[in-house]
């Protein structure tokens, strides 16, 4: 391995992951991204006070993150069945970058598994080609596709 760890993200990592949702935004939403770190940071910090047993980095040592997953514990509210969903998980651009993009994930499904999850389900922006074949890598099958039509042109 490349020599880094994936741990529990903690308040002194917020404004690098706020800076990864800001790249994360860009990506999924173009020009309509927020793309502020401040509100990042902010969502962030309240989440973490929520649930931070979801948010985890990835760094060398005590370095700072060079990647962040965020994943949630949801429950169907008809069915009662339990899912973890994959909202945030972004790499620096770094020649390991697969790799710890690898090694995030398997750590949010070990997340998931160690909570007795037994779905998964993740978004991806269908012009991301990384994500969607790391997904595919893991086993994740595609089940829905969003369409949308911009009224303005």
């Amino acid at each position: 391995m490349s020599g880094y760890t994936v741990r529990q993200a903690e308040e002194r990592d917020l404004d690098a992951i706020a800076d990864f949702e800001v790249e994360i935004a860009k990506i999924s939403f173009g020009d309509d991204a927020v793309d502020d770190p401040a509100t990042h940071r902010k969502k962030l910090a309240n989440a973490m006070k929520k649930q931070p047993e979801g948010m985890f980095v990835a760094a060398a040592g005590d370095a700072a993150p060079i990647g962040w997953l965020w994943m949630a514990l949801n429950t169907n509210f008809l069915t009662g069945d339990r899912y973890a969903n994959f909202r945030s998980l972004a790499v620096a651009e770094l020649p390991e970058r697969t790799e710890v993009a690898e090694l995030l994930l398997a750590e949010g499904l070990a997340f998931a598994k160690r909570n007795d999850i037994t779905e998964v389900t993740g978004k991806v922006h269908v012009g991301n080609t990384g994500m969607r074949t790391l997904y595919r890598k893991f086993g994740f099958e595609s089940t829905h596709l969003s369409m949308r039509l911009d009224t303005r042109r």
